[in-house]
C-alpha cells in the first residue's frame, strides 16, 4: 500500500508500475512496457505441454489468466505486444459494470480500481436543450444491493495493469510478452502451437487453448469457424479531453445534440480527470476530416463554450458493428472476449462480456484439471456465454437502429417516442440510448436447472458471532459472497437458509466429504445456529440476492451464478450437484 500522507505526484503515476501510465497532451496515452523473458522451451526440441495456454493478453486474457491464479491454476499466456492498452490507441473500454467490479472484487483488484475510477448512477438524456430521460441506478433491484457500485468509468489499460500486478503476485501464470502465434494445430489429444519471438521460435503444446486475440484473429481460419459480421455506417469520433472547467460527473448523452449538427453524443468522466466524448457522424462524413484536431477543438468549443480549458489526450474515429461465431468451441480451443463476439458498446457490453466470458470458463477449467468434474462441463461455456452473447448483439443492434433509424417506420417510430417523452412520464422508457448492463442469465446451460442460471450480487452479511466464523474472520464483522466463494476454494458453495433437521445436517456433512461443495447455514434474524460453518442475515440480503425465501437452498457456482434453489435438502440438492459438475446426463441439445 501507498503513504497516504506523502507528498503528492501527478494521480496517473500513483499505482502504476515503471515506468508507469502517462497522459501526453494531444499526443495520447505513454503505456507500461514489460520485458521480454526467453521461455525455455527455446532450448528445447520438444514442445512442453501445458494444460492450459491463452493467446491475448488483453482485458479478457488477462482476466482469464487472473481467476486461473486466483485459483492456484497453472496456465501461460502469450501476448504479441510487451504493454497494456494498444500503443497509439484510445483509452478504449472505460465503463466497468457491477458484475465486472464483482469479478474484480473476487480476483482481488477491485480497490485499485475503485480508487482510480470514477463511480456513478446517474443518467441524464437529452433531445436538443430538452432533458427527456434521467435515471439513477442505485434505485433499481437489479443494482441496489451488491457492495460494488453500478458502474465506474476508468480506462481500459489501468485495468488491464492492475491484472498483471495481481497475476505476479499470485503466481502460477506464467506471461510471455512479444510471444506471438504464428500456427496451430490440435488433435483428439493436444493442440500445438507456433510461437515467434525476438530470440526466435519455439512450438507449444496444450491441453486447452483459449484465444482472446480479437476479431481479427488467425485461430478463426486455424479452427474452420463459421463467423458472421453485420457492418453499419455508424461511425464515431471519440475524443478524450481534459478540461480546466469541469462538466458535471454523470452520464449524459444527447439523442439530438444542437451542437453535434442534431446527432448523438455521449459524455462521461474517466479516471484522472480525462473525459469521453463521443460524437456521432454522419453517414457521409469524412472521419479524417471530423476527427481533425482544429474540427475537433471547434466542436468542443460549441459544447462547452470557448473558455472550458480544452487539452486534448487522444482523438480518433470508430466504427461500431456486430461479429459473432456459430460455435465459442471448437475442439480444444476456446473462443472468448472480442474472438467469439464483437458487439457495439452502448450499454457497457464491450469489453465486459469478456470479462464474464473469462469468469464463466475458469473456474470449469479448474474443476476439471482437478479431477473434481467431467470433461462435459467445459461444454457448457458455448450454452452460457453464446446465449450470452446473443443477447447483447440483440440489445445493443436495437439501441444502434434507434440512435440512427432508417428512414420510414423508424424513423417515424423515434421522433414520436422524444416527441411524447418530452410531455410524458410513460414515454421514457422507449428512448434507447443503451440499455445498461446487467449480469446475463443462462436459460440454456446444461448444467443449471430451471431454478438456476442468475448471478448472485456481491452482498454483505454477517460472519457468526461467538464463534470463529466461517473463513477464520473475526465474529461479527461483515463479509460479502465472493468472501465465501474464495473460501470454497473452486468448490461449489450450498447455501441452507432457515433451521436444519438432523436428517438434512447429517445429509450436508456428507456431501461435503463426498463432493467438492462446501456448506454454510445462513442464520436469519430469528433463527439459531445449527451447523458449525454459519453467517448471519438479518437484512435478508444474501437471501434475496440467491432470489429464494423461507425455508431453502441455494447452489452457488465459483462464478458467483446459481446453479439450482430448492426447498428440501433431499435428492434434488445431490441430482444439482452432480449435473452442475458435469456427471449427470444433461438432455440438452446445445443450440
Amino acid at each position: 500500500m501507498l503513504d497516504p500522507n506523502r507528498p503528492a505526484r501527478p494521480a496517473w503515476r500513483e499505482l502504476a508500475p515503471s515506468p508507469g501510465y502517462e497522459f501526453t497532451g494531444g499526443a495520447g496515452y505513454q503505456l507500461p512496457e514489460y520485458p521480454f523473458v526467453a521461455p525455455p522451451e527455446l532450448t528445447s526440441n520438444v514442445p512442453v505441454r501445458h494444460p492450459i495456454v491463452i493467446v491475448g493478453g488483453g482485458i479478457t486474457g488477462l482476466t482469464l489468466a487472473c481467476a486461473l491464479a486466483h485459483l492456484g491454476v497453472e496456465a501461460v499466456l502469450l501476448d504479441e505486444d510487451n504493454t497494456v492498452g494498444v500503443k497509439g490507441a484510445s483509452s478504449r473500454g472505460i465503463c466497468y459494470t457491477q458484475k465486472s467490479l464483482e469479478i474484480f472484487h473476487r480476483l482481488g483488484i477491485y480497490e485499485r480500481i475503485a480508487k482510480r475510477g470514477i463511480q456513478w448512477s446517474v443518467g441524464r438524456t437529452f433531445a436538443g436543450q430538452d432533458e427527456i430521460y434521467t435515471f439513477d441506478l442505485r434505485e433499481q433491484g437489479n443494482f441496489n444491493l451488491s457492495t460494488q457500485p453500478p458502474f465506474i468509468n476508468i480506462q481500459q489499460f489501468y485495468i488491464e495493469g492492475f491484472l498483471v500486478e495481481r497475476i505476479h503476485e499470485l503466481g502460477h501464470v506464467d506471461i510471455r510478452w512479444k510471444s506471438r502465434v504464428t500456427a496451430f494445430q490440435q488433435n483428439d489429444e493436444f493442440a500445438t502451437l507456433t510461437v515467434e519471438t525476438p530470440a526466435g521460435s519455439y512450438r507449444i503444446a496444450a491441453d486447452h487453448v483459449i484465444d482472446a486475440t480479437g476479431c481479427a484473429t488467425r485461430f478463426h481460419e486455424w479452427c474452420a469457424a463459421a463467423v458472421h459480421t453485420k457492418r453499419g455506417d455508424d461511425r464515431w469520433c471519440i475524443a478524450d479531453v481534459r478540461f480546466a472547467r469541469h462538466p458535471p460527473v454523470e452520464r449524459h448523452t444527447w439523442i439530438e445534440a444542437p451542437f453535434n449538427e442534431n446527432r448523438a453524443v455521449w459524455q462521461h468522466l474517466m479516471a484522472d480527470g480525462v473525459w469521453r466524448i463521443d460524437y456521432q457522424m454522419a453517414p457521409n462524413a469524412d472521419p479524417a476530416y471530423v476527427s481533425r484536431e482544429d474540427v475537433v477543438r471547434e466542436r468542443l468549443a460549441r459544447q462547452f463554450g470557448p473558455d472550458a480549458g480544452v487539452e486534448l489526450v487522444w482523438v480518433g474515429p470508430y466504427a461500431y458493428r456486430s461479429q459473432w461465431v456459430d460455435r465459442m468451441r471448437m475442439g480444444r480451443v476456446f473462443f472468448m472476449g472480442d474472438t467469439a463476439k464483437v458487439v457495439s458498446p452502448f450499454g457497457a457490453r464491450g469489453g465486459n462480456t469478456g470479462v464474464a466470458d473469462a469468469d464463466n470458463l475458469a473456474w470449469k477449467l479448474a474443476a476439471v484439471l482437478r479431477g473434481q468434474a467431467t470433461a462435459a462441463l467445459l461444454d457448457s461455456y458455448h450454452d452460457e456465454r453464446h446465449e450470452a452473447a446473443r443477447q447483447n448483439v440483440l440489445v445493443t443492434n436495437r439501441t444502434a437502429r434507434f440512435l440512427r433509424p432508417a428512414d420510414g417506420v423508424e424513423r417515424l417510430f423515434r421522433s414520436a417516442a422524444i416527441s411524447l417523452a418530452r410531455q410524458h412520464a410513460f414515454a421514457r422508457s422507449l428512448i434507447n440510448t443503451g440499455r445498461m448492463a446487467v449480469a446475463n442469465s443462462y436459460t440454456e446451460s446444461r448444467i443449471c436447472e430451471a431454478t438456476g442460471g442468475l448471478s448472485v450480487q456481491n452482498v454483505a452479511f454477517d460472519w457468526a458471532r461467538g464463534a470463529a466464523g466461517t473463513h477464520g474472520t473475526a465474529p461479527g464483522t461483515r463479509g460479502v459472497v465472493n468472501d465465501l466463494l474464495t473460501w470454497a476454494q473452486g468448490r461449489l458453495l450450498v447455501l441452507v437458509f432457515g433451521d436444519i433437521s438432523g436428517t438434512a445436517s447429517q445429509r450436508l456433512r456428507q456431501l461435503a466429504t463426498d463432493t467438492p461443495v462446501r456448506c454454510v447455514q445462513v442464520v436469519g434474524t430469528d433463527g439459531r445456529p445449527q451447523a458449525r460453518e454459519h453467517v448471519h442475515d438479518p437484512k435478508g440480503h444474501l437471501q434475496g440476492a440467491c432470489h429464494v425465501f423461507g425455508h431453502a437452498w441455494a447452489l452457488v457456482r465459483p462464478d458467483g451464478y446459481l446453479a439450482a434453489t430448492g426447498e428440501a435438502v433431499d435428492d434434488q440438492l445431490i441430482h444439482a450437484i452432480e449435473k452442475c459438475l458435469g456427471h449427470a446426463p444433461a438432455n440438452h441439445a446445445a443450440p
